[in-house]
């Protein structure tokens, strides 16, 4: 698999993490998910890493801290995301 792929494949697992909130009822948080979640997919497409890491962080931190639990659908679809940025290259945490 090529560099190439594995960031499609980020792409297609953030995209199915936006789908899964969209289908959940809209709160403000949710939103503000889907909303950084789109933004994600846009520094994917773009190759920039600091807003891929950045992004990255935001979204991981909204759904560890969401009042609400998104479900293991969504954990999975963000779990896989993560796998294949690394895959790719990309530093998906702070350190």
């Amino acid at each position: 698999m090529t560099t190439i792929d594995h960031r499609q494949n980020a792409e297609t697992h953030i995209a199915r993490l936006a789908s899964v909130l969209e289908a959940l009822p809209a709160t403000s948080e949710r939103d503000a998910l889907v909303a950084e979640c789109r933004s994600l997919a846009v520094a994917i497409r773009a190759f920039h890493m600091e807003g891929i890491r950045f992004r990255m962080f935001n979204v991981d931190r909204m759904l560890a801290n969401a009042a609400v639990a998104y479900g293991p659908e969504a954990a999975s679809a963000f779990s896989q995301a993560r796998a294949s940025l690394e895959a790719a290259g990309f530093h998906t945490r702070s350190h």
